[in-house]
């Protein structure tokens, strides 16, 4: 079982900045990638931005470089630095893993698994 807690959501003022964490437990021997998704009421969930176990890094359009991810791999954490918030950045954000390999009773399994969610307001 894989567990991915997030911290670091609350209310913002436009402009200010927030720094978001995940942390995943559980018998994990690997992740690929983790990474951070939106939603914001009556949308899609989208892509905020991804990083793999490389570094290799991808951003949704409208973060137009404000926002930053990172990994600390030894750990299984992952961040995202968003400063120049905006009201249209509000939804809620959730952190993903992604090909998460655990081992199990001496069996190895791969999977996708999603965070519970963190608030995320900008205030005009």
């Amino acid at each position: 079982q894989v567990h991915l807690v997030e911290s670091g959501g609350g209310l913002v003022q436009s402009g200010g900045s927030l720094r978001l964490s995940c942390a995943a437990s559980g018998f994990i021997t690997s992740i690929y990638a983790m990474g951070w998704y939106r939603q914001a009421p009556g949308q899609q969930r989208q892509l905020v931005a991804t990083i793999t176990a490389r570094r290799s890094t991808k951003y949704g359009d409208f973060v137009k470089g404000r926002f930053t991810i990172s990994r600390d791999g030894a750990n299984n954490l992952v961040y995202l630095q968003m400063n120049s918030l905006q009201p249209e950045d509000t939804a809620v954000y959730y952190c993903k893993a992604e090909k998460v390999r655990t081992i199990v009773d001496g069996n190895f399994r791969s999977g996708d698994y999603w965070g519970q969610g963190s608030q995320v307001t900008v205030s005009s």
